[in-house]
């Protein structure tokens, strides 16, 4: 699903999220219908996902969550192109792993609103049969990825209603779709940030990892204060403020989660300059979110 740019009073994108909001509300109501742990979506509270949606120019976020954007982005301006090379980044790497790597298995955590090219059209793409796994703790996200990420016939895609810092849900659940002898590429794009504690964040990150058989990979990408250190601060503290705190480690920070794996070329290095496609431009320009791609021996 790729979205264009949202008419001036945002009106279209309210009438999307009110109708997604509806379509919750009818499945918790149905008799038998299992509760979610998050079982309503707050409009007025700003979602990270529905954040980034808006900086990528998509209709599916509320006037908090824009408002909550636009501080950030006036603050940090370069952040629109950190979100969309973020999304460039993410069809490399998968399409690397599928064409290259031969993995047609992927555990997509913090999956956020889709939009163009998302794991599972990259994947299947190449390998009709691959098989994906969503996860994201946004009611919103799962709504639209339940009408909107349709497999092939040939592969899967499932949801999984879960936030990152319970692995053992995500494993559980992942497994009724992914076979866990077989290499599983795990993606973890923007959503370490979220979870401000290193060691915590580590810990997720190690229960997941190890939960994956030899020849899987890790895909990770993050914010950072490189480039523009002061900027990057501005927007980590205007974040906050805005109830959507997120921690910008440094590049060398980000390398640590890749520990114990064997880093691709070129290793942990801007997501825009991560294996590149050809354009007439020349070199990319280097932005703040941070990346690489890693096999697990």
């Amino acid at each position: 699903m790729e979205h264009d740019g949202r008419s001036p009073d945002g009106s279209d994108g309210e009438r999307r999220t009110d109708d997604a909001e509806r379509r919750v509300g009818d499945a918790e109501r149905r008799p038998g219908a299992a509760r979610s742990a998050h079982p309503s979506i707050d409009p007025e509270v700003p979602h990270s996902a529905r954040i980034w949606n808006h900086w990528l120019g998509g209709k599916d976020n509320y006037a908090a969550d824009r408002a909550a954007g636009d501080k950030v982005r006036a603050v940090y301006p370069a952040i629109v192109d950190v979100a969309r090379q973020s999304r460039l980044f993410l069809g490399r790497a998968v399409r690397h792993l599928v064409a290259e790597e031969g993995v047609t298995q992927f555990l997509d955590v913090g999956t956020g609103l889709p939009t163009a090219d998302n794991t599972h059209e990259v994947a299947q793409r190449l390998a009709p049969r691959s098989r994906i796994v969503y996860v994201d703790n946004d009611p919103l996200v799962l709504v639209h990825a339940r009408a909107l990420l349709t497999s092939t016939p040939e592969g899967a895609c499932a949801y999984i209603d879960a936030d990152a810092r319970d692995p053992e849900r995500i494993l559980a659940r992942a497994a009724d779709t992914l076979d866990f002898t077989r290499p599983v590429a795990l993606m973890m794009l923007g959503i370490l940030g979220s979870i401000w504690d290193d060691g915590e964040a580590m810990a997720v990150r190690d229960h997941l990892v190890d939960a994956l058989p030899p020849g899987s990979h890790l895909v990770l990408e993050d914010g950072t204060g490189a480039v523009d250190p002061d900027a990057a601060a501005d927007a980590e503290h205007v974040r906050a403020e805005a109830g959507d705190p997120y921690k910008l480690r440094s590049p060398e920070g980000l390398a640590e989660f890749f520990h114990g794996l064997k880093l691709l070329d070129p290793g942990v290095v801007a997501v825009s300059r991560w294996r590149p496609d050809p354009n007439p431009w020349g070199t990319p320009p280097e932005v703040t979110a941070y990346g690489g791609v890693a096999a697990k021996p």
